[in-house]
């Protein structure tokens, strides 16, 4: 371990894995803080459909990057590393050892890998004749022309999500280059430990089911509802977050409610496939633990213990 570097801990796992939770248990024995890495979490008014911490979790232990950003101001991922780094050195001089917990695979990677995202303007004019495509002939068919021109960025960019898919589509129109090339890695620029949480997959897929009836349960049509009354609809699916979408389809005389939560259940089933792919069970940087074991927080604080304190 390079001592001159700052410490921070990841606790990573698929949506519905329990991270949340576990890191407020792991945050309060460390007395620590934590930092959130679930790009949905960042703004402040999603929050029924993104399972985010309660008041009374949040309440427990300081949280950041939680409700700090606004729908009609999209976060790229080089904001949100950007501030992210500055606050790890801060807590690291305070004597805490960071808990950055998510399952959004580019944050995470980001600091795994300390990549380099350049910073490259807009092309506004482009960007909105992209929009223009997108919204006549979809965007489902925006996406498959980035996985033309780039496979790797098509990859990881879920076509739900326009936003990004534009994006990605701009920058190599503009610079002639792909996008996927334009993101460098490096050494990390830490003492990472890195935690993973593990489930058999018809499991988490029985838990991901739970979560869906509680969220609609606790009146997630009436937030996505509330939400459009406020202007937000555009935002929403040009993010494509999995949940507001398909209600904002059924709220549309699209499909039917039982339509709607077919879907959603399906493509939270797509996108845990895919966090897998972002961290795989055989990477010998990640730790992986059972979240079923009864004593998961005690074999994560042993490690914890030997990894920065007793070396």
């Amino acid at each position: 371990m390079n001592k001159n570097k700052p410490k921070l801990i990841i606790l990573l796992g698929p949506t519905a894995s329990g991270k949340s939770s576990l890191a407020i248990q792991l945050a309060q024995e460390l007395e620590t803080e934590i930092i959130s890495a679930d790009s949905r979490y960042l703004y402040r008014q999603m929050k029924i459909g993104t399972a985010k911490p309660s008041s009374e979790e949040l309440s427990l232990v300081r949280h950041h990057m939680i409700d700090c950003a606004d729908l009609h101001h999209p976060w790229s991922i080089g904001e949100y590393k950007s501030r992210v780094e500055g606050l790890i050195i801060v807590l690291n001089n305070a004597g805490k050892i960071p808990l950055m917990v998510g399952g959004t695979g580019q944050y995470i990677r980001a600091f795994m890998q300390n990549w380099k995202i350049p910073e490259i303007e807009a092309d506004n004019e482009l960007r909105n004749t992209l929009d223009e495509i997108g919204l006549e002939h979809g965007f489902e068919k925006l996406h498959q022309q980035l996985a033309v021109l780039d496979p790797d960025a098509a990859e990881i960019i879920d076509w739900r999500n326009h936003r990004r898919t534009v994006r990605a589509l701009e920058v190599i129109l503009s610079t002639g280059q792909k996008f996927s090339e334009q993101r460098r890695s490096g050494e990390s620029l830490y003492n990472l430990l890195v935690l993973g949480l593990r489930w058999e997959r018809a499991e988490l897929y029985q838990r991901i089911d739970k979560r869906i009836e509680t969220m609609l349960s606790d009146g997630f049509l009436k937030e996505v509802e509330d939400l459009i009354e406020k202007g937000y609809k555009t935002d929403l699916l040009k993010m494509g977050v999995i949940g507001y979408s398909e209600l904002i389809r059924h709220l549309d005389g699209e499909i039917s409610m039982d339509e709607a939560v077919m879907l959603i259940r399906r493509n939270t089933r797509k996108y845990v496939r895919r966090q897998v792919n972002w961290f795989k069970p055989d990477n010998p940087d990640i730790y992986w633990f059972d979240a079923k074991d009864p004593e998961i927080l005690n074999r994560m604080l042993e490690l914890i213990n030997k990894k920065f304190f007793l070396c």
